[in-house]
């Protein structure tokens, strides 16, 4: 038995000699994340429960297409190929369920070629094409952040910056740091909403008294606008309780109170952690290539094929 672990052991480490440091992440990678070309992705379907075998690049297109419309650019569609092989393959690295990924916005969407059928209608042939040139043309590339694949977030659109992942959610993580996105403005239809609801709904829905007054205070923020909390006639209050309440598209948001009415005005859609894609799409239209719009989000990194 010893021998035959010392065999293995040599198997394992003499190519790392032969093909010198520079290569030896490689050979790691291959060893730590499986055999690539044979590796699925276990999807959990939320609608039934049932659990679903994909391969990997297979996946990839059900996500792009489900995720970033067809409609953008070559370089964009490739950053989020890699964003999202990468962010399937640490899921399924990481987990230890029975499942590595649900197909809902619990992790990122997934849709199979049926859905995408309805999806496009008679754009099918063309935006399945333009989808799966995007994967094929990035297949096994990952983001990696000291050899290791990130968590690679995205979402729709910034408010003109993306944040700190420390900000938003409970870990920080030193490659999901804020950066200016100056496209989102110019490039996203959601950039700027407004949502209105009246005076007793608003009070209502927040559990609070009905009155004449509503005194908003204790407003607390990140560095790029995005509320934290803020405290409504003396009630605190997180933003994401806000948010949902309100189905507001982010928690970039002010409020004003105008007679009867409570009006929201919002900027930027999602989280705003790591990649904003249609700041992505607006770094396309200008010539960057989908490296350099992945590492302009994802701070530090950089991209390596894995299979």
């Amino acid at each position: 038995m010893k021998k035959f672990l010392l065999l293995t052991l040599l198997i394992i480490l003499i190519p790392l000699f032969i093909v010198g440091l520079n290569n030896s992440s490689e050979i790691i990678n291959k060893i730590r994340y499986g055999i690539y070309n044979n590796k699925v992705i276990r999807v959990k379907k939320n609608s039934s429960g049932e659990i679903i075998n994909v391969p990997v690049e297979e996946y990839v297109v059900g996500v792009v297409a489900a995720e970033m419309p067809a409609s953008f650019s070559d370089e964009a569609l490739k950053a989020q190929a890699v964003a999202s092989r990468t962010y399937a393959l640490n899921r399924a690295y990481l987990n230890k369920n029975d499942y590595d990924v649900t197909d809902g916005t619990q992790n990122q969407v997934y849709i199979s070629y049926d859905d995408m059928k309805e999806k496009w209608k008679d754009n099918y042939d063309s935006n399945l094409k333009k989808v799966k040139n995007a994967v094929l043309s990035t297949k096994g590339e990952v983001v990696l952040y000291d050899n290791k694949l990130i968590d690679a977030l995205f979402f729709s659109t910034s408010n003109g910056y993306t944040e700190n992942s420390g900000d938003v959610f409970s870990s920080s993580k030193p490659y999901l740091v804020s950066v200016q996105s100056i496209w989102d403005k110019t490039e996203s239809p959601v950039f700027s909403t407004t949502s209105e609801v009246s005076r007793s709904e608003f009070l209502f829905n927040l559990g609070l008294e009905n009155t004449n007054d509503i005194i908003i205070s204790d407003v607390k923020k990140t560095n790029t606008g995005r509320i934290i909390s803020l405290s409504i006639n003396g009630k605190n209050f997180d933003s994401n309780k806000i948010k949902t309440i309100f189905n507001l598209k982010s928690t970039s948001f002010e409020i004003k109170v105008l007679n009867q009415t409570v009006v929201f005005n919002v900027n930027g859609y999602g989280h705003g952690v790591g990649m904003s894609q249609y700041g992505a799409n607006g770094m396309a239209k200008e010539g960057y290539d989908y490296k350099t719009i992945l590492t302009y989000y994802y701070k530090n990194c950089e991209i390596k094929k894995i299979n």
